[in-house]
């Protein structure tokens, strides 16, 4: 088949490179490069979303009953909160509200691989901003790249690929300086797994800032990624012109059903979520005890910083059971999983060490 485009289509589309999902896992290897939880949904959440068989009617467009409860849930106003079809595509939308042709739309880089796409999408130019020497998201940097052209901009945090997070006091002093009028969105798709206390969660600042909007999910923590169910948090008139670049009934019935239901399940929420954060700490330890130089993670990963040999390094790691997400040229970003991918996980990465020594702690910070 031939590679040229028989239609005449946007240069800069074509030039882009679309998302592409973690890889699937062969029989006898673990699927750790998708961040998504390992257990099977609770029945409670099964029985919602298969009892929601109106397939002949349009669900509801707005999500009432889900935006009530989430409402609830903050101590919000339902008017505060928009719901979608997780929070990429509300990213999406809220991109396409804020920037157009000129404008500039920042964010940190090496992050969410979906960035850069959205703002293409919109006709915007992408700000990347590298983050620090600590696989941090550099807020002063960002400030400071700040201009008039500027229209939004997104902080990951915990940052998506490389799990380390913004702390609150930071994060504040950094709104302070941000333009009053300067659209700041929150991605905090992965604060369920945060376990410190001097993290960032956004919504203690929402009352204070206008210009913040914050980004979560339910296809993480919540065990919801394939009904594809996200919101945004934030002051009303933003989100109403977020609103209005949604494409309609994009949340299903059955993933509202859902979503209403697994809000229900606290406790056992929570159950999962601290067996994977526990995993994940014992991980890292792991793999620092081998010499790996692994930033603290706050998310439900880990990230192996190998440059250049990221490619090899992931040959290693699916010669020993494991399929990660790799991203070539930085590193690799392994989530955590079941307790029996634990020990392949751990071989596989100790036999990348044997073979490719300069990757460990002392040689990296000796660079």
């Amino acid at each position: 088949m031939s590679d040229v485009v028989p239609v005449k289509l946007r240069p800069e589309i074509l030039a882009q490179r679309a998302y592409k999902q973690g890889q699937p896992a062969p029989a006898n290897s673990f699927k750790l490069s998708s961040n998504e939880l390992p257990f099977a949904p609770l029945d409670s959440v099964v029985a919602a979303a298969t009892g929601a068989t109106e397939f002949n009617r349009y669900p509801d467009a707005a999500a009432t009953k889900l935006r009530q409860a989430l409402a609830e849930h903050y101590g919000l106003t339902a008017e505060q909160v928009l719901v979608g079809a997780g929070s990429v595509s509300l990213l999406y939308q809220a991109v396409l509200a804020a920037a157009g042709a000129g404008d500039e739309v920042m964010y940190p880089w090496r992050s969410f691989e979906a960035y850069p796409g959205m703002v293409t999408v919109a006709g915007a130019s992408s700000v990347q901003v590298p983050l620090d020497r600590d696989s941090r998201v550099d807020l002063d940097a960002m400030l400071d790249a700040i201009t008039d052209r500027t229209r939004l901009i997104i902080v990951c945090s915990p940052n998506n690929p490389t799990g380390t997070y913004t702390r609150q006091d930071e994060f504040e002093r950094f709104l302070e300086r941000v333009p009053s009028d300067l659209l700041v969105i929150a991605d905090e798709a992965y604060i369920e797994f945060v376990t410190d206390t001097e993290a960032l969660n956004a919504t203690r600042l929402l009352a204070d800032y206008p210009n913040l909007v914050i980004a979560r999910t339910l296809s993480k923590a919540y065990g919801l990624a394939g009904l594809r169910v996200g919101y945004l948090l934030g002051n009303p008139r933003v989100l109403n012109a977020f609103n209005t670049t949604a494409i309609p009934f994009l949340v299903s019935a059955q993933a509202q059903a859902a979503a209403l239901a697994v809000m229900q399940e606290a406790d056992s929420v929570r159950a999962r979520v601290n067996e994977i954060t526990m995993r994940r700490d014992e991980v890292r330890r792991a793999l620092i005890d081998q010499g790996w130089p692994i930033p603290e993670s706050q998310a439900n990963f880990v990230w192996l910083p190998c440059g250049e040999l990221a490619e090899r390094v992931d040959e290693i790691l699916r010669q020993g059971g494991i399929v990660a997400r790799t991203f070539p040229g930085d590193g690799i970003r392994v989530s955590i999983g079941e307790e029996a991918s634990t020990s392949p996980l751990l071989a596989a990465c100790a036999r990348a060490l044997e073979r490719y020594p300069y990757l460990r702690r002392e040689e990296a910070e000796a660079e």
